[in-house]
């Protein structure tokens, strides 16, 4: 078999197509295409190549297949089609590449009432049952939780031989977005709700389609369902609303003004009312800040709060770019940049790293930062003095002391902030650093040595 790109007949390239979706490499797929593969070439087990992609669950190789015209709503000899064999193995990365672009306008009715009951099917009875009434096995499912995307996890369900992955409700939501069918604002709430939701924002499937659709929507029914359950009885109701306002803040299309300030009043108040502390933290961060005039009064007010979820939030209600700080906000950020907790102080970073200006006690406030036990907190202490470019010689010395961490990215941070300051020490950090690999190509602190290189070049005469 000859290298892509070979000259060669549609059977030739049908065969290379194959091969790229057996390996699952999307970026051959996409070039397969182009030189005139038929994106429903047959694979050895005679069905299209988009129903290979979809059993190994390969959403880059599916999408790839789907924008070069595979068609997913073809007719399987077993009654079904490519997207309804996705559909049943539940993962919605699979389903979304499948839709493709306007599903609505592209596929019949039919195909999309048939569609909705499948998932609706799945998700109602529950993967382990459907798996359970499907083989005849009984006892209990082998699950694993996995990630079906970079941020979101699902569980991944084995009965009696057969596998899929029970992100039934995403499918569900994605497929009625998808058909501009509008799910209830409850509905919503109890798909996302059936899974507790992760601190670290890694979401289950479910709960995140059901959060970014309600983060969409802008049509004044849905924003009175929206106020309504910000007093909801059930702390979990009200975090998954206050993390749905806090999707897309700041991004509001001008024709939808009306909205920003909707929601802007409506943190606002629930800020003040709210007495739940991760609630509490949700609406904080849901809450723009910016120009907002309450701003620093809403900072202010939970600087000793018990929480320490809500304090992460307090210090980007007090210093931000090009805003000079009051002596009151300078204060209270200084004493967060203390707190007990490491998330705290990780902030009290970030914030100051964005402030209009490096005062003495910034400057002191960041130097202990950048020494402290916590590596997100000398991180982000270290990123703030970075920009700042403060050639103090304390601060020369703490970029030199990253060097001796163990934690790359630190002694990155270190030969990065030297180079901002035109050290003459910057190339010797570099070798510190040690080598960097495909990911730091485009990192800005990589480059460092090279436009620390550039200029600082001898003139030439």
């Amino acid at each position: 078999m000859g290298a892509l790109g070979d000259s060669g007949g549609t059977g030739s390239q049908d065969d290379r197509l194959v091969a790229a979706v057996r390996t699952r490499d999307a970026d051959a797929v996409r070039m397969v295409l182009e030189a005139g593969a038929d994106p429903d070439a047959f694979g050895a087990d005679g069905l299209p190549v988009l129903c290979t992609a979809v059993a190994a669950y390969d959403g880059p190789v599916a999408e790839a297949l789907v924008d070069g015209g595979a068609h997913q709503n073809r007719l399987l000899p077993d009654g079904t089609t490519p997207l309804l064999r996705a559909v049943e193995l539940g993962s919605p990365a699979v389903v979304t590449a499948l839709l493709g672009n306007e599903p609505q306008l592209r596929l019949p009715q039919t195909a999309q009432k048939r569609l909705l009951a499948l998932a609706r099917n799945w998700y109602e009875r529950g993967a382990a049952e459907e798996l359970r009434r499907r083989t005849g096995a009984p006892g209990p499912a082998e699950v694993l939780v996995i990630p079906d995307c970079e941020y979101n996890r699902v569980e991944q369900i084995s009965v009696g031989g057969l596998t899929v992955r029970a992100g039934h409700g995403a499918v569900l939501t994605w497929l009625e977005e998808a058909f501009h069918i509008p799910t209830p604002v409850g509905e919503l709430a109890a798909r996302a709700l059936r899974h507790p939701e992760e601190e670290d924002a890694n979401w289950h499937v479910d709960w995140f389609a059901a959060c970014f659709t309600l983060s969409q929507r802008r049509d004044k029914d849905t924003w009175s369902a929206v106020e309504a359950m910000r007093h909801h009885p059930s702390p979990a109701h009200r975090a998954f609303v206050a993390c749905s306002l806090g999707i897309g803040v700041g991004i509001e299309p001008t024709d939808q003004d009306w909205y920003a300030k909707e929601r802007n009043r409506l943190l606002t108040a629930w800020a003040a009312e709210e007495g739940d502390g991760k609630v509490l933290a949700k609406v904080l961060d849901a809450h723009p800040g910016g120009d907002h005039p309450d701003k620093e009064a809403l900072g202010l007010r939970y600087t000793n709060h018990t929480d320490p979820r809500v304090r992460r939030e307090v210090p980007y209600f007090l210093y931000a770019r090009g805003t000079p700080p009051t002596p009151e906000a300078t204060t209270a950020l200084l004493a967060l940049a203390h707190d007990p907790d490491p998330a705290v102080r990780r902030a009290v970073g970030n914030a100051l790293g964005a402030g209009p200006g490096l005062t003495p006690d910034i400057r002191n406030a960041l130097l202990t930062l950048i020494r402290d036990p916590d590596e997100g907190a000398r991180s982000s202490a270290a990123v703030a003095l970075s920009r700042f470019r403060d050639r103090t010689p304390a601060v020369t010395d703490a970029f030199r002391a990253l060097l001796d961490e163990e934690n790359q990215l630190l002694r990155l941070e270190g030969a990065y902030g030297l180079a901002q300051l035109d050290d003459p020490r910057t190339e010797e950090a570099y070798e510190r650093v040690g080598p960097l690999g495909p990911a730091f190509d485009i990192d800005h602190r990589a480059s460092g040595l090279w436009q620390w290189r550039s200029r600082n070049r001898p003139e030439r005469s």
